[in-house]
């Protein structure tokens, strides 16, 4: 009898599948440049508490997934991993003439840092921390996105960039250019469909996003959206672009490009992240970082979290 109560007892606290699946929240993490910090804020309907905060030198940009080292960037020169869920530096890389902005590859096990300043795309193996790989593709490297399947990758050449270079990523440690594309305005923002069949490419000097074919590079249409949209991201059957300074955010469908709303937002709410229903900005101009609920652009919170927000992240952290 004994026996059979300790076996009982050693079943009930092994934790079932749907226990580890729901044992995480979603945490976004915030660079506050100016305070040189990166928060890590909780989400949700009673969300918008700063959980910890971490020194890092101007922190202009933040990447992470959902486990993992998160990837911060400073654009004068170094590129910093910080330990998941603890934010603690694990490994601090130098060498960068101007780094500007990371992506996380599929799989997330790579990341890439763009250096505007040598105009070249470098890669770092997250599990080794090591820089493992690197391609040149042009001076003012800027917003980068790979494909969903990560076998693509296309970078912009600058914040207005007339270049957007097209690259083969299908060995991640070993990127090569395969094409250039000139759109007809200067791109900004750069995100693949989740279907991984057209890329949306945004500019602050146009009203509208522009629809290329992943494939070929072919514009295929041109959305309108708020005042020089700035970010996009996906979330279900929604594409989310945000207008800082229009100070909106808007939703449409990305395969059928019909309307789905569009909301206000704080002032230079620049910076956007997804993940399933949650969309997070962060405004640059007056620090503000809000989310919302993304199928219905209901606003669930919107705090002050420092005096200038730059990029935001969302990362899941153990309850």
């Amino acid at each position: 009898m004994r026996r059979l109560l300790v076996l009982l007892t050693g079943l009930l606290l092994v934790p079932s599948a749907s226990a580890g699946a729901s044992a995480s929240r979603p945490v976004a993490l915030v660079c506050a440049e100016a305070s040189n910090e990166v928060f890590a804020v909780s989400l949700g309907r009673y969300g918008g508490h700063v959980l910890k905060r971490v020194h890092v030198d101007d922190p202009l940009m933040v990447a992470a997934r959902l486990h993992g080292p998160a990837v911060v960037v400073d654009p004068h020169g170094t590129v910093t991993l910080l330990g998941w869920h603890s934010l603690r530096p694990i490994k601090v890389f130098h060498g960068f003439a101007r780094p500007e902005v990371a992506a996380i590859a599929p799989g997330e096990r790579y990341a890439y840092i763009s250096d505007a300043g040598s105009g070249r795309l470098v890669v770092i193996d997250l599990k080794r921390r090591s820089i493992v790989g690197h391609v040149s593709v042009g001076l003012q490297a800027h917003h980068l996105d790979f494909s969903p399947d990560g076998r693509r990758l296309w970078v912009a050449l600058g914040e207005t960039a007339s270049t957007i270079v097209r690259l083969d990523t299908a060995d991640l440690r070993r990127p090569r250019v395969v094409g250039r594309i000139h759109p007809r305005v200067t791109a900004h923002g750069i995100e693949f469909s989740p279907d991984g069949g057209t890329v949306w490419v945004s500019s602050s000097a146009a009203p509208f996003v522009t629809v290329f074919d992943a494939a070929t590079g072919r514009p295929l249409r041109e959305i309108a959206a708020g005042k020089g949209p700035q970010e996009i991201a996906f979330s279900g059957k929604r594409a989310i672009v945000t207008s800082g300074y229009g100070s909106s955010l808007e939703a449409v469908s990305w395969r059928t490009y019909g309307r789905h709303g569009s909301v206000s937002m704080p002032y230079g709410s620049f910076n956007l992240s997804t993940l399933g229903g949650n969309v997070v900005t962060s405004s640059v101009l007056t620090g503000y970082v809000t989310e919302l609920e993304a199928g219905t652009l209901k606003r669930l919170w919107t705090r002050k979290i420092a005096p200038v927000t730059r990029y935001v992240a969302i990362s899941a952290w153990p309850r």
